[in-house]
């Protein structure tokens, strides 16, 4: 065991220095279905609000698989970043009392699945701490005995009720956008009474973002002041991407071909799922339909507990084409990929079926995704190549207001506020 986690130590990325973006990954080839919601609430993005003086603080719960039958000794640590995600100089007790490290201190074993995991599952913080400070924050997990080497990292939000936020979604107006595939957000930002916030839009700066796309997220330009509110509207930066339903499938029940799956095969000793071929769509009629927005939930058909007795399947996607592109390339995004266009959500060509093709090991569950054209030396993926864009699209918007007056030590959080655009 103890050579076993000197390896799982020199495959992990070193600790994150200060100035150093955070970002959502698993650092370690054998971690696995790591979710971070808050209060355990399936579906729910790991954002707390600070409460008031005598109010139970809110806490998170953070799960994941190791793929190894032997439990390792692990250990969490939280860690206050800027607006832009870069890790800051605040100290711990300048953000939290209370502890902002410990062990993980609950684990269970998988039962009679093919591919043995040990799931993690920790409430954070303790029942003891509690968040002082505003702003974005990063969880870090590691060995105990390693606490250099990092294994996982999420991020989560901690906010200040200091704001009211309006926002409205409208078809393009003026220059930009297309009123037939792309949607307006405009913003209007209200300090509340007794918040003692200053109104210098200097010291504001509120970021949009499109579900939970990494990639899509946007400052708004400051416009004007209307009586008491800050008002971001009439820029380009303003216009989005309709975009298209997400595609998703169905991996609770291996038993029988499920929601989008082909079939299910075994081969030494572990699950294979080959989907139906995606097809491009940048050309199709809008069809709306419900999915999970890009997310994922574990689920099994046939057993009472998902967390450990749901099994890993190898899944193949493929997208067959004539011809790959040579500008750029094709991703798989959503919570299965942690939203990032990066080479573990990259699709490859494949000569010899003319089709891009990927294959992921996934927990038993639902899952939804898009596939996105990152153009060569492009950091936003495109909606309009693969999927098409649609003003109807019911999109997920959030609204992020960070607050700064000169020679504070860190972004308040001053305000967040999540909405969807209803089809019309």
């Amino acid at each position: 065991m103890k050579r076993s986690l000197i390896f799982l130590t020199l495959m992990a990325v070193s600790l994150l220095t200060m100035g150093q973006k955070a970002i959502d990954s698993n650092w370690h080839e054998e971690v696995k279905s790591v979710f971070l919601t808050r209060s355990d609430i399936e579906m729910e993005r790991p954002i707390l609000w600070i409460t008031n003086p005598g109010d139970p603080a809110e806490q998170m719960m953070l799960r994941f698989d190791m793929l190894w039958p032997q439990p390792y000794d692990l250990s969490y640590r939280i860690r206050h970043c800027d607006m832009d995600w870069n890790i800051d100089a605040l100290e711990a007790g300048e953000f939290m009392n209370g502890r902002e490290s410990g062990p993980i201190e609950n684990y269970q074993f998988s039962f009679t699945t093919r591919i043995n995991y040990v799931n993690y599952y920790q409430l954070v913080p303790d029942a003891y701490s509690a968040f002082t400070a505003s702003g974005n924050y990063v969880i870090e997990v590691y060995p105990t005995d390693y606490p250099d080497s990092i294994l996982i990292t999420r991020r989560f939000c901690v906010v200040e009720a200091l704001t009211d936020i309006d926002v409205a979604i409208t078809k393009p107006r003026g220059a930009f956008g297309n009123i037939n595939r792309d949607q307006e957000v405009s913003v209007e930002v209200t300090p509340k009474a007794g918040s003692y916030l200053p109104m210098q839009s200097e010291h504001y700066h509120t970021l949009v973002q499109q579900n939970r796309r990494v990639d899509l997220i946007r400052e708004m330009p400051f416009n004007n002041y209307s009586g008491t509110k800050l008002c971001y509207r009439w820029h380009a930066e303003n216009v989005f991407p309709g975009g298209n339903c997400f595609r998703y499938f169905d991996l609770s029940n291996m038993r029988a071909a499920t929601y989008h799956v082909q079939r299910f095969e075994q081969y030494g000793g572990e699950y294979f799922a080959f989907l139906q071929p995606d097809e491009d769509r940048s050309t199709k009629v809008y069809t709306q339909y419900s999915s999970l927005n890009g997310g994922m939930k574990i689920s099994i058909r046939d057993r009472n507990n998902p967390q450990t007795e749901a099994d890993y399947v190898w899944v193949n996607f493929s997208l067959p084409m004539q011809r790959p592109f040579l500008n750029g390339s094709i991703h798989i995004v959503g919570d299965l990929t942690q939203w990032r266009l990066d080479d573990n959500s990259r699709m490859d060509w494949n000569s010899q079926y003319k089709a891009y093709t990927k294959r992921l090991l996934l927990k038993q569950g639902y899952y939804a995704y898009q596939l996105l054209f990152l153009p060569a030396g492009e950091s936003e993926g495109l909606t309009a190549t693969l999927e098409g864009d649609h003003y109807v699209m019911t999109n997920s918007y959030t609204v992020y207001v960070y607050f700064r007056q000169p020679g504070a030590r860190y972004d308040r959080l001053v305000g967040l506020k999540e909405v969807r655009n209803l089809a019309n």
